[in-house]
């Protein structure tokens, strides 16, 4: 295919809009496109510019006056011949353009041939192309910065040197295999585990990474959660910055999730609002409670508004219940109503497992502000552990009348969207299939660390080092398939 033919494409989305963008590329790119053109012929024009022009169809009609720019091989972005016509927005015009490029010796392009064949000319790695695919895709400054990463190379620069790395690895196995007879040993043992075992460490570093790196592309689930009445409603509007969800002072308003997203600080946010927790004679209310626990089940980040003229022992034993259920998942308690914490007559609850007495006030309270009384609460229960404590003793004083807090909640969220890693200073993994190539690599490297470990023979230690390099391979496209080819780039949208 690569070379064979000429084809084209509408690149720009579907329907009518201010212009239309129609890309054609191969070897007759010139010749077809010029063949409709009225003004300064194609052939006479240098790469990379643009002219004014008539197109008119092989009837003669004129169809419309456009802009041709033109981008000769190889320095275009597929390595090919490319003339980019922009033309009004009408579909009309978009489809009578369209099928006089195919009359004239194109086809129609399938979904992603053009970074097909950038990659197939050697424009692209196969990392970069599925790059581009995520730049078209982002939806937020982080998955924007995480894409343009990977399209300018950066992605494929570290895999390849991983691979370079597992080569000198493999060829010092491989000369032993040529001299087995004369019993020699190239590399020293110690020093070939010590190599394998950085490689392994790096490679388990990046696949770690990919519970992140998804997330961060496509919006990371938060869910609001707390009793009735703690103020999940008035916080999640302050998050949209808008009305999203009815505010009043009546139990049990909100009865189902309601969720929106919201960018913070060019981070996807994808906020769920939840039914407040309570025992609930109503079916509805029941219904939306038991969707509230659900959501929290899956949510990455759970954000705990504290309600501290409320039930304080309660509240303390359903954040316990979140954290036994998996204690790795991120959760913020908020104590809400400080702007309440001057009051001469704050309430107090009693604890029904101890005699103590709860200080009801929205502020953490104590000398250093130290959230004293949460943490009693918490040590009070059984079995609290590290993870519990430290999410209590980390709560966030807030109003929702105020916005006090609020700017500490947000930088508290983008911490965690990261989970400890810097993009700006190493690879976060986003595609499932270079995070399966990972894994699968990593396998690999244990069981060649294990050979080492049990003295196996260079052969056998060999095979499962050309594995991890067939797997790392895969994704940069240094190992590839038609088959592989052909799953990725279906993927893509037909024009790109």
């Amino acid at each position: 295919m690569n070379g064979q033919s000429t084809i084209a494409a509408v690149s720009t989305p579907a329907g009518t809009g201010g212009i239309a963008v129609i890309r054609i590329s191969g070897p007759d790119a010139i010749e077809i496109v010029g063949g409709a053109w009225r003004g300064k012929p194609l052939k006479e024009i240098a790469g990379h510019t643009a002219t004014l022009g008539k197109y008119v169809s092989t009837s003669g009609e004129l169809i419309d006056e456009c802009l041709a720019t033109l981008f000769r091989a190889p320095r275009s972005f597929t390595g090919e011949d490319v003339v980019e016509i922009s033309v009004h927005g009408s579909v009309w015009i978009q489809r009578e353009i369209m099928a006089d490029l195919i009359r004239r010796g194109a086809r129609a392009a399938g979904p992603g041939e053009f970074t097909q064949r950038a990659f197939l000319n050697g424009r692209l790695d196969l990392a970069q192309a599925e790059g581009v695919a995520d730049l078209i895709a982002a939806s937020s400054k982080a998955a924007h910065d995480l894409a343009v990463s990977q399209t300018r190379g950066r992605f494929s620069r570290e895999f390849e040197a991983l691979r370079e790395r597992l080569i000198e690895f493999a060829s010092l196995l491989e000369l032993e295999l040529d001299f087995s007879e004369e019993d020699v040993e190239f590399a020293d043992r110690a020093n070939l585990r010590s190599l394998a075992g950085a490689i392994l460490a790096k490679v388990e570093r990046l696949a770690d990474s990919y519970a992140s790196g998804a997330v961060l592309k496509d919006g990371i689930p938060v869910v609001i959660a707390g009793i009735p009445n703690a103020g999940k409603s008035s916080l999640l509007n302050m998050l949209l910055g808008e009305d999203k969800a009815i505010v009043t002072d009546i139990p049990g308003t909100t009865r189902d999730v309601i969720e929106d997203t919201a960018e913070i600080d060019g981070i996807l946010f994808r906020f769920t609002d939840t039914a407040g927790l309570r025992e609930s004679d109503d079916m509805v209310e029941s219904i939306g409670i038991e969707r509230a626990k659900e959501k929290i089940r899956t949510a990455r980040i759970v954000i705990w508004v504290f309600d501290p003229f409320a039930d304080a022992a309660r509240q303390i034993s359903e954040i316990r219940e979140i954290m036994r259920e998996d204690p790795d998942r991120k959760l913020i308690v908020l104590v809400n109503k400080s702007d309440l914490a001057g009051e001469k007559n704050h309430r107090m609850t009693e604890s029904p497992d101890t005699d103590e007495f709860i200080p009801e006030t929205g502020h953490l309270h104590n000398e250093g502000n130290d959230t004293a009384s949460l943490t009693e609460g918490a040590q009070r229960g059984d079995d609290a552990d590290a993870s519990f404590e430290s999410v209590i003793k980390d709560a966030i004083p807030f109003s929702a009348k105020t916005g006090e807090g609020f700017g500490m909640l947000k930088q508290r969220l983008k911490e965690m969207s990261y989970n400890g890693y810097d993009p700006g200073q190493e690879l976060i993994v986003t595609n499932a299939r270079h995070y399966e190539a990972l894994t699968r690599g990593a396998e690999s490297l244990r069981q060649a660390i294990a050979g080492i470990d049990s003295n196996l023979s260079a052969d056998f230690i060999a095979q499962d080092v050309r594995e991890a390099l067939h797997f790392l391979g895969t994704i940069t496209g240094s190992v590839t398939t038609p088959d592989l080819l052909t799953s990725i780039f279906t993927h893509f949208c037909i024009g790109k």
